[in-house]
């Protein structure tokens, strides 16, 4: 089962870190269905001051290519990225438009 790994910052004000998490402690279903939909089996969000860490598990067929494309065309997963996007700043390093990076996986304790 692969795992991916994702970081993405949120902007640095304790009142906007605290709605962002609010948000997360009951997501919506419409936005649970677009992810297990998309072959996500597993998905955790950790934070350390404004920085954000995610690990997702996803089945073999997963692709982030589609997923975009499904999210792209799901008007309920439009209005919860550009809600969320209120709260989060991409990465210095990110390119146009860039949200969430996938993370280079440099050490696996086998």
């Amino acid at each position: 089962m692969p795992r991916y790994c994702l970081a993405l910052d949120l902007k640095d004000d304790p009142t906007l870190i605290a709605e962002y998490e609010k948000y997360h402690e009951k997501i919506r279903p419409e936005i649970a269905e677009s992810i297990t939909g998309a072959g996500i089996t597993q998905m955790e969000i950790y934070r350390i001051g404004n920085r954000l860490f995610m690990i997702m598990e996803t089945t073999d067929a997963f692709s982030f290519e589609e997923k975009a494309a499904a999210d792209a065309a799901n008007p309920k997963v439009q209005e919860w990225e550009n809600l969320m996007w209120r709260y989060q700043q991409a990465l210095p390093m990110a390119k146009e438009g860039e949200k969430w990076m996938l993370m280079k996986n440099i050490f696996q304790l086998s």
